[in-house]
């Protein structure tokens, strides 16, 4: 694979986030000026019927910002690494676990019009945004939808490809998470994750979001570790061997490590 594309941070105050963060995200319409002139920062598209126990859904827009702008773009990666010959057959179903904003999601689907693309996640204010930018982008082919990675609704053998990326920073249930993976692939199916390497860079949005749960007197509650997860290299490697993969391929690039594994 290519060598990375780093990404240069930058730390702002409040006041500069908000101010950021107005206008168009990927085709969605974020604003938060009121919001900063206020000297709060709410969350868009508020859920009242969703359990608002999650720093990804209480602060949602704040991830959609680092997955948008801070975050390195794997799209190329990927398809090297699942598709050597450069594109997908057509037909082929492929679903993205933890797909929050649907980056990765849109991104291939907008690509490969021919396959279908499934996003699953646990925050409605992430997966609206996610439906929002497929919509505005006329992408028929992907469709976004609550789902528990540790417990999924779809059937045995239910797709042919398997995406996740930065999942295991939050997931203390890793091998139960595999085990899905591994269940709802086809035989000779493939999953490609992608997890950080490096736990302050991976920690980042976490960080950032108990903060700001620290500023509005809300700490509690929130069902997020202190900080990311972060696998060594053996420990991602040993991961896999919990199910019977026909290969599983692990290699680094950069900030992130990645683990390509074929079902039987």
């Amino acid at each position: 694979m290519s060598p990375p594309v780093e990404t240069e941070t930058h730390f702002m105050t409040r006041g500069a986030v908000s101010e950021k963060l107005s206008g168009t995200v990927n085709g969605a319409h974020v604003s938060f000026e009121t919001a900063a002139e206020a000297g709060t920062i709410p969350a868009p598209d508020p859920h009242p019927e969703a359990e608002d126990n999650s720093l990804f859904e209480r602060f949602a827009w704040l991830y959609v910002f680092f997955r948008e702008r801070l975050f390195r773009d794997d799209t190329d990666r990927i398809i090297q690494a699942l598709w050597a010959e450069g594109s997908p057959p057509a037909g082929t179903r492929l679903i993205e676990l933890g797909c929050g904003p649907g980056f990765y999601s849109c991104r291939l689907a907008a690509r490969f019009p021919s396959i279908s693309v499934q996003g699953v996640d646990r925050s409605p204010r992430q997966l609206d945004c996610a439906q929002e930018k497929a919509h505005g982008r006329g992408l028929d082919n992907c469709l976004f939808e609550s789902d528990d990675v540790l417990n999924l609704s779809h059937a045995d053998a239910s797709f042919d490809v398997l995406l996740a990326a930065r999942l295991f920073t939050i997931l203390p249930d890793q091998k139960r998470a595999i085990a899905e993976k591994h269940r709802v692939l086809r035989p000779g199916g493939r999953c490609l994750i992608a997890e950080p390497r490096y736990a302050l860079w991976a920690s980042l949005p976490l960080l950032t979001m108990w903060f700001l749960a620290g500023l509005t007197h809300r700490r509690d509650g929130f069902c997020e570790p202190g900080k990311a997860i972060v696998l060594s290299a053996e420990a991602f490697k040993n991961l896999f061997a919990s199910q019977p993969w026909r290969s599983v391929k692990t290699w680094r690039v950069g900030r992130y490590q990645y683990a390509l594994c074929e079902k039987v």
